[in-house]
């Protein structure tokens, strides 16, 4: 299965940066989310690894690029646009062409047409098709190879809640088969479900890679609860192990910094009394928003400035945005 691995990929527009020396690894056997603010880079990132634009950097597969590729629908299957389709041509005649240039046969069509729910509409006209179907024909057209490696940009647009579903649980699949699996989108609780791996960009920069869980679970909104009528006691016995204690409108603390079974251990080993010791657990919409500076993005309809985690900002939202 492949191995995906981006090295120093940029690209500029106009004389303006939209990718910035971007390096990742997406690794089989998972769901790897790729998330930023509109106009920071995700789709000029998807072409560059795909080698459909032109700039700096690359982007193998099992250290192969796709340019090199013979076949490479049975390699990397890609859906980078809605309906990305000859709207007068049937749905099972644009998937056949494909096929064919591609040497496989024609009983695979017929395959994905039935997996990702279209079969009953093969020989209509995509021009008919609503958002939704246009993207399960995408879908479609992307596993026609059986491909080790999936890059899909915002695949579950114009889906309804069941096709959402349906969509995730589909990509859980082909990841739990040990393919690799790198998915973008803006639905930020449905990335929470779906993506094992994330990496999130901004202003065409690296802000964060790794882990969904450890990427959440160190936001500043992660904390531990905790209410005791001891903190004379416990307070010191914190700071003592680095933890921050800080007094909460509801009278209790937040605590930062150490896990909520070492709390336990701390309290019981200095007599303290616990009237209540929990975790509260940032969503990956906080964090996101930590992380990319976009709670401050807009204020009063006028774009401010905002950190981006690591690296200078380059410019965003302006004249030449790009996703």
């Amino acid at each position: 299965m492949a191995v995906i691995e981006a090295t120093g990929l940029g690209k500029s527009y106009g004389g303006k940066a939209a990718v910035i020396d971007l390096a990742f690894r997406v690794e089989p056997g998972s769901v790897t989310g790729f998330l930023g603010p509109n106009g920071s880079g995700k789709s000029t990132t998807m072409r560059l690894m795909l080698g459909l634009d032109n700039g700096d950097g690359r982007t193998t597969f099992d250290g192969v690029p796709f340019r090199s590729m013979k076949d490479p629908m049975r390699h990397v299957g890609a859906l980078l646009e809605a309906k990305a389709f000859h709207p007068t041509r049937k749905a099972r005649n644009h998937l056949r062409l494909l096929a064919a240039a591609n040497g496989i046969p024609d009983t695979r069509v017929d395959e994905v047409l039935a997996m990702v729910g279209l079969h009953s509409v093969t020989s209509a006209k995509p021009k008919g098709f609503s958002l939704g179907m246009g993207q399960r024909l995408g879908i479609a057209a992307a596993l026609l190879g059986d491909p080790h490696a999936l890059i899909l940009d915002e695949p579950a647009n114009g889906l309804d809640p069941q096709g959402i579903t349906w969509l995730r649980n589909l990509l859980k699949q082909l990841a739990g088969e040990g393919r690799s699996v790198f998915v973008s989108s803006h639905l930020l609780s449905e990335m929470a479900l779906l993506a094992d791996q994330i990496v999130i960009i901004g202003r065409g920069q690296l802000i964060a890679s790794g882990a969904m869980s450890d990427f959440i679970t160190s936001n500043a909104r992660t904390a531990v609860i905790v209410r005791s009528p001891d903190m004379a006691l416990l307070g010191p016995a914190l700071a003592a192990r680095g933890a921050d204690a800080q007094h909460s409108d509801e009278g209790a603390y937040d605590v930062t910094g150490i896990e909520q079974s070492v709390v336990g251990d701390l309290a019981h080993e200095v007599g303290a009394r616990l009237h209540e010791l929990s975790t509260r657990r940032a969503t990956l919409e906080e964090a996101f928003l930590d992380a990319t500076g976009m709670s401050e993005e807009f204020i009063g309809g006028v774009q401010q400035r905002a950190p981006m985690g690591q690296g200078s900002p380059g410019d965003y939202g302006q004249q030449g945005e790009h996703r």
